[in-house]
């Protein structure tokens, strides 16, 4: 778990309490979608097991999470049936329907189609760190966090939450390790980096599997191309890709092997444990490589 992570700060004046987050998920459960529903969302027990707990508390961190259901309609299957709504009422009654009354068959016709449409569930895993004051989120798509953001921020009153923003970007800092080929302290640079230029032409140079302290990657970046991900390794621990959102993708623990035998609640314990207390001691280090938190939220997401 924790592949990926976008990772909010929680504003001082929101008091973290276990046992009122524990009741606010509960009271926004996940339900599947309706027969004429498109997408629903809701908390659910992070362990999988019904009537299980809705937030796990594991070595004094919380975990929870987020599950949505959507009906996977595709957009041809709809414009056949419009189609086929078109065709009839142009046999009956000699008229072509104009762009109104498509735009209306169009609605008829995804009300027709969505009961019979198969469901896609996708489970986004948050980890809160009450001690750091940090929410993490087991996604890579900025919109998807969100999203489970504005249902938190609406499940639990007065919680305030904002992404991270640190005194140097990471795209700033990423230049800067490059240039002068010299990772921050406690880090690697690995063999992988993006890099885009700003100008018109929007040039890409892609490293992959590839030495980066050669004369070619700071000559790039000197000529207006920007790193936009670096593939980075902490302590020899944790591997990971840092992107120019402050976003980690892929990350990895090193030295660990994941078993392939079906999980029992000791194997969910452990692994929490162990990846969270990974990722708690490498964070802050992260942070202080960019120089720090540059402000403290003060509002909702």
């Amino acid at each position: 778990m924790f592949k990926n992570l976008i990772v909010y700060c929680i504003a001082p004046s929101s008091q973290l309490e276990l046992q009122r987050l524990q009741a606010a998920l509960t009271a926004a459960p996940f339900a599947p979608c309706g027969a004429t529903q498109e997408q629903s969302g809701g908390w659910c027990p992070p362990r999988g097991q019904e009537h299980g707990a809705f937030v796990e508390s594991i070595a004094g961190h919380w975990v929870a999470c987020w599950q949505t259901e959507t009906r996977m309609l595709p957009a041809a299957v709809v414009a056949q049936r419009v189609d086929e709504k078109v065709q009839r009422i142009t046999q009956e009654s000699g008229r072509t329907p104009g762009r109104k009354e498509r735009r209306d068959l169009k609605d008829e016709a995804r009300l027709d189609l969505l009961p019979l449409a198969f469901t896609q569930r996708r489970s986004i895993m948050i980890w809160i760190d009450p001690r750091q004051r940090l929410l993490l989120l087991d996604t890579s798509n900025q919109t998807r966090a969100d999203a489970v953001v504005t249902a938190l921020v609406k499940s639990v009153d007065g919680l305030a939450l904002a992404l991270l923003d640190t005194r140097q970007s990471p795209q700033t800092a990423m230049s800067t390790w490059l240039l002068e080929q010299q990772a921050p302290a406690g880090f690697s640079i690995d063999n992988e980096c993006e890099l885009k230029s700003s100008a018109a032409d929007k040039a890409v140079v892609r490293y992959a599997r590839h030495p980066l302290d050669i004369a070619e990657v700071p000559e790039h970046i000197r000529a207006g191309k920007l790193p936009t991900r670096l593939a980075m390794t902490w302590q020899g621990r944790v591997s990971f890709v840092l992107t120019e959102g402050l976003q980690l993708r892929r990350v990895a623990l090193l030295e660990t092997e994941q078993q392939e035998s079906q999980r029992s609640d000791d194997d969910f314990d452990a692994d929490v444990a162990l990846t969270i207390g990974e990722l708690s001691q490498m964070l802050p280090d992260l942070i202080a490589a960019l120089g720090g938190e540059q402000s403290t939220p003060q509002t909702g997401a």
